[in-house]
């Protein structure tokens, strides 16, 4: 699938270029534009109490779009719900790719998302407790996700681990472990403005956003009329 990127990395718009009978998988809201020679269907996300529990657990829709080109092949546009970047991850059969909850835009139509819980650790996050687990269902695949900011791609070996913030990870690839901890103590935490952070080791890569949607949720709060008594 030969994709464009526009605007990035503050406000990308993705366009995927649909070969004839091609398809590709969009999270509703997210399209911008498309070809009239693409038509949308839309269906439950991996039948109705899968679909259901990804929902409620791991953000992402309950429904998605398919577009699929017709014989003259086709093309779509679409774009995340807040400002930020798009990016592409390619999975070969038997690779898996973990998201945030959310950050899952678009697919290939042979990708697969699942939920998987981060067990205990994840409740104490401050994210969600489960993440998000795209995989192929046979050859190979293209997963898009996205961020609020721009997103960053870091290398992890295990002479380089890294520390991020929980709410700046957008996804991380496979062979790839993470601890949840706090940057310093608790009195450090607690005057120093930093909550809980994921400790990522192993050997693989790490996205992270630029941009903290709780962050901004926080200098917002103070801003909204409150009801008087």
């Amino acid at each position: 699938m030969k994709t464009d990127f526009e605007f990035s990395p503050s406000f990308t718009m993705m366009t995927a270029h649909l070969a004839p009978g091609e398809q590709m998988k969009v999270e509703p809201g997210a399209m911008v534009a498309q070809s009239p020679s693409v038509n949308m269907k839309s269906g439950m996300s991996g039948g109705l109490m899968k679909g259901l529990f990804k929902s409620m657990v791991g953000g992402e829709s309950f429904i998605l779009n398919t577009f699929t080109a017709d014989n003259s092949g086709g093309w779509v546009s679409i774009s995340p719900g807040t400002p930020g970047d798009i990016k592409s991850f390619d999975l070969a059969p038997g690779q898996n790719l973990f998201m945030q909850g959310g950050a899952f835009i678009a697919s290939t139509a042979n990708v697969e998302t699942d939920t998987k819980f981060q067990g205990m650790k994840g409740m104490f996050s401050g994210e969600s407790a489960f993440f998000l687990k795209a995989s192929t269902t046979g050859g190979n695949g293209t997963v898009f996700y996205t961020a609020y900011g721009a997103i960053k791609e870091i290398d992890v070996t295990p002479e380089n681990p890294v520390i991020v913030d929980t709410g700046h990870v957008v996804a991380f690839s496979d062979n790839v472990g993470y601890k949840i901890g706090k940057v310093g103590g608790l009195g450090s935490s607690l005057v120093g403005g930093e909550g809980l952070v994921m400790n990522f080791s192993g050997n693989g890569k790490v996205w992270i956003q630029t941009r903290n949607m709780q962050s901004l949720a926080a200098k917002l709060i103070p801003f909204f009329p409150t009801r008087s008594n």
